[in-house]
This record gives C-alpha cells, sequence and structure tokens, in this order.
C-alpha cells in the first residue's frame, strides 16, 4: 500500500474530468496485462492471514462453480491446492482480488475471493445476480446497471479491459466489510484509494472480475490544482444514493470542505 507520490495515479485519477462518479470505463488492454500484477511479500502476507484465520469472511463460492474454477486455473496453473477452493490458492498468485461470473442468464457471482472489500460481504453476495449486488447503490443499477449486463454478456472471449473505482477513507485499512465510521481525523490525514478493475470473459459461459487496491494520500491532491477541481466536481455530482454509499453526506461535505480551503 503505497503512501508515497504516484506521478501516474495524479495523472489520470480514477475520478476522470468529474462529471459523474459511475460511468462503464471499461477500456480494452493486452491481454498479457490481464494477470500480470505480481504480488508482493506484505500483501501476499495479508491474503494469507485472512485465508487462514478468516476463511468464510473473504472466500465463497456457489456448488456449481467448480467448473469455472477449474478453466480459469488454466491461466493460473496452481498445481496444489492449500485451501479448500481453488479461487483462494489463484488468489495468492496476483495482486488482485477475485470475481467469477456467469456470462449469461443473470450472471451470478460463482465464487469469490475478496481480501480487500470496500464495505462489501461475499457471503452476502455469493450466488447473487449482478443486478441484486448493485442493488444496495440504486442509482448505480439506473445509470449503468444494464450497461454492465449487455457488456458481459457480449464481450468477445479473452479480451481483457480495465477500468477505475475510487473511494476516500480515514486510513489504509484493506479490510471493509461494511462502511466505515465516519473518521474523527482531519481529511488532511486520509487515503484516497483507488481500485483497479479488470474484467474478462476468459470463456463462452465465465468470466473474471479483478480488483487491485491502491493508495495514496488525499493531501497530496493540493499539487494538483486541476485534479482537485475535478474530484471537488465529482463529489459534488453525487445523488443521495451515492453520497450514502461514499460514507455519507457529512463525509462528503467534510471533503468539500478541506478541498475549498
Amino acid at each position: 500500500m503505497s503512501k508515497e507520490q504516484d506521478l501516474s495515479f495524479w495523472n489520470n485519477p480514477p475520478w476522470g474530468d468529474g462529471k459523474q462518479k459511475y460511468k462503464l470505463g471499461l477500456n480494452p488492454i493486452p491481454l498479457e496485462e490481464w494477470l500480470n500484477r505480481e504480488i508482493g511479500p506484505e500483501l501476499l502476507g495479508h491474503k494469507k492471514q485472512l485465508l487462514d484465520n478468516n476463511y468464510h469472511d473473504v472466500v465463497a463460492v456457489t456448488p456449481s462453480s467448480l467448473e469455472a474454477q477449474t478453466i480459469l486455473n488454466e491461466h493460473f496453473k496452481v498445481d496444489k491446492n492449500n485451501y479448500p477452493d481453488l479461487i483462494a490458492d489463484m488468489s495468492l498468485l496476483i495482486q488482485d482480488d477475485l470475481c467469477l461470473i456467469r456470462s449469461n442468464g443473470e450472471q451470478e457471482l460463482l465464487a469469490a475471493s475478496v481480501c480487500s472489500p470496500s464495505y462489501w460481504n461475499v457471503q452476502s453476495k455469493i450466488g447473487k445476480p449482478l443486478t441484486e449486488i448493485h442493488e444496495p447503490v440504486t442509482t448505480l443499477n439506473e445509470k449503468i446497471g444494464d450497461r454492465i449486463s449487455t457488456f458481459i454478456r457480449r464481450a468477445p472471449v479473452m479480451r481483457p479491459f480495465a477500468r477505475q473505482n475510487w473511494l476516500i477513507h480515514g486510513d489504509t485499512n484493506r479490510f471493509y466489510l461494511k462502511e466505515e465510521q465516519l473518521p474523527k481525523t482531519d481529511p488532511a490525514e486520509w487515503f484516497i484509494r483507488s481500485e483497479k478493475e479488470t474484467l474478462c470473459r476468459f470463456d463462452e459461459e465465465y468470466s473474471l472480475f479483478t480488483i487491485n487496491v491502491l493508495f495514496q494520500p488525499l493531501h497530496l491532491v493540493h499539487k494538483y490544482p486541476q485534479q482537485k477541481q475535478n474530484l471537488m466536481d465529482s463529489l459534488g455530482s453525487f445523488d443521495d444514493a451515492e453520497a450514502e454509499y461514499f460514507g455519507g453526506i457529512k463525509k462528503v461535505q467534510l471533503l468539500l470542505d478541506y478541498l475549498s480551503s
């Protein structure tokens, strides 16, 4: 988890031009960039600690997911199972968390290993279609829900896509099964949590969604006046449902006050 300035992040922050929080934003990437994020010792330790001690908080599978996990392993090539589910072992070979989705039909979540959740719990989502998974943020479904489903259904096989999502947290804790309390610290001590996501239909029937969490100190935004203005524009555009999911209207207002001061 980086606390140093990442120039590539600030040159292209996940809030973009600030026009809207939720957009499809999926762009094609080379196949060699799909599963190439080698895991370091700190993140590997984080994942192993959770898998060893809180397995059912981070891994969930459906009875019908074995085929999907086995086909996906053709790309990971795990040859020895250390955990009950193959997706857990695969998740230790890459920085990202892994979510297996059925590409057609209701596009339910079939299997997942998520060691860095941001306000969600795999056990409450497993087996559910994407429309239900996104249901807590009602405007997410309204704005891009149908487009996400159509994109997954029509995506060409073995052509990966990438996008970035983002939140702002009071610390660099990776593990949030539910919304954090409003941080009591000054926003100058908060962190932007950037979630680099990929989506690839690796088989006619199955797609893999990955999430790679990175952090940047919020105070660095003051070095980038245009990026700061775009961030303010994005925060100011939230509707009530988006603000609630982000951490509450009070949190959004605290951020706007800090950024404008």
